[in-house]
């Protein structure tokens, strides 16, 4: 799941990375609101964590660019302030939660987790279903029945996706959008080796789920 930091604090925004990053999201980081803004227009992101207060452009303007553009990614509003006024303003602009800083991490998790609820079955905050094969964060692990197998970050992050939109073919552009940001350089041939490890530890815990091709496009489950 990939998350985008727009903070202009830069250790509370280096901090905040650190700890999405632990907590398996994949997330880019930008310190004032243009480039925030540039950023999230991309449409890539599951969740936006924007600040109110920020150079360049306010985090509320920054939001109603979004909303204008159609970018229906939820999000999450930071500010300092606690005046009612500004939590009015920003739910009514379009974001999706509000968190007075400072605030507890944990809080900042279970918002996000809240607001990130996906496509595939959510047995608890920490695991996901698809037709039985089960995705557990706290592990890093992919289970079937009895056995399971250990996943690497990126094969997670992979895994997460695949099973977020069960429906879908997703492009390898998107997979590597979402994984590994917009901007990267990776190529196509690193996706598919990260395919060839989830079809082998799919293959060792003995489940039912395949990672099919579509040829030229990209991947989904069957």
């Amino acid at each position: 799941m990939k998350l985008l930091v727009v903070e202009d604090e830069e250790q509370l925004a280096d901090a905040l990375t650190e700890i999405l990053k632990r907590d398996k999201y994949s997330v880019d980081t930008c310190y004032n609101g243009i480039d925030g803004l540039d950023n999230a227009l991309t449409g890539v992101y599951d969740c936006i964590i924007l600040d109110i207060m920020l150079p360049g452009m306010s985090g509320i303007e920054v939001l109603r660019n979004l909303r204008q553009e159609k970018i229906n990614a939820p999000v999450l509003l930071l500010t300092a302030r606690s005046e009612i006024e500004d939590k009015i303003n920003g739910l009514d602009t379009g974001a999706d939660d509000y968190l007075t800083k400072p605030f507890v991490t944990g809080e900042l998790l279970a918002r996000i987790r809240a607001l990130t609820r996906r496509k595939g079955e959510i047995i608890d905050e920490n695991r996901m279903d698809y037709n039985g094969l089960l995705l557990n964060k706290n592990t890093s692990s992919v289970i079937w029945q009895d056995n399971d197998v250990k996943l690497s970050l990126k094969e997670y992050q992979i895994m997460e996706l695949l099973i977020s939109n069960p429906k879908q073919i997703l492009p390898k552009e998107r997979i590597i959008e979402k994984i590994w940001g917009y901007e990267s350089d990776v190529e196509y041939n690193n996706i598919e080796v990260y395919i060839s490890f989830l079809r082998k530890k799919l293959s060792v815990i003995s489940a039912p789920v395949q990672i099919k091709t579509a040829r030229g496009i990209g991947y989904f489950l069957e």
